[in-house]
């Protein structure tokens, strides 16, 4: 579904991603960890192109990202994204924050818009909601509310980046939920986070990444967590410090 082959960028003489190759197939959960300034959102930005990168190949479904004739817009709309300050639309009600898209970008009829949007409105536990305006929520109502819009849309894999760190801790439950749902259902994603219990329950994968944009690891959640003597020396630091609470 995704594949990554020597993905390299740099903001100008700082370079965030070293040569970032992986695969993920459909159907897995792939949990992409890391201290901060790993490059982890970057990595997972590059994948439906909102970043540009300067170095390898990336292939979505077999669609090249890195080919200047791809249509992104297209591309972007068969992926999920799923960002830490959830991006809905301050001024458009929360039917509205999952319908417009369905209109200008899959050209969907109004109704046939609504419809959808409020199934997955539904999905996520928030149809009482339908009427209200995102300031009227609570930032995990709000994130839920993004992942319904991005269902919406029927994508092909989900993106979340970091999508518990701006909430209050009594809220992450809610929203991790609402993914672990997604996951037991088949949904492919790829997830930046900090949450290593999710990444427990229910990654296929991890791949735990370091300062300078580089993969250091990048197995099956059992060998991540379950043999932490097969793992680099920076990973079981890392785990050792997360681990301990």
């Amino acid at each position: 579904m995704i594949e990554l082959k020597n993905v390299s960028k740099w903001y100008g003489p700082v370079q965030v991603l070293t040569d970032c190759s992986t695969t993920i197939q459909k159907g897995e959960v792939v949990v992409v960890c890391g201290p901060s300034g790993s490059g982890k959102s970057t990595l997972i930005k590059t994948i439906n192109a909102l970043e540009p990168f300067q170095e390898g190949e990336i292939y979505v479904d077999g669609v090249a990202v890195h080919d200047p004739k791809t249509d992104l817009p297209k591309l972007r709309s068969r992926v999920g994204m799923v960002f830490q300050h959830f991006e809905l639309f301050p001024h458009l009600s929360v039917t509205d924050n999952l319908t417009i898209a369905q209109v200008k970008v899959l050209g969907r009829s109004a109704d046939e818009a609504r419809k959808r949007g409020l199934k997955m409105l539904e999905r996520v536990g928030l149809m009482a909601h339908k009427d209200k305006f995102p300031g009227q929520l609570s930032g995990g109502q709000q994130q839920r509310v993004a992942i319904a819009r991005a269902l919406s849309m029927d994508p092909i894999v989900m993106l979340f980046d970091e999508p518990t760190s701006a909430l209050d801790p009594e809220m992450v439950g809610e929203v991790l939920d609402v993914m672990v749902g997604l996951a037991h259902e088949g949904m492919t994603m790829m997830c930046v986070t900090h949450e290593m219990g999710f990444a427990r329950k229910v990654a296929s994968r991890v791949i735990f990444m370091d300062v300078g944009g580089k993969i250091l690891e990048d197995c099956s959640r059992d060998e991540f967590f379950g043999h932490p003597e097969n793992r680099q020396p920076r990973t079981k630091e890392f785990l050792n410090k997360i681990l301990q609470h």
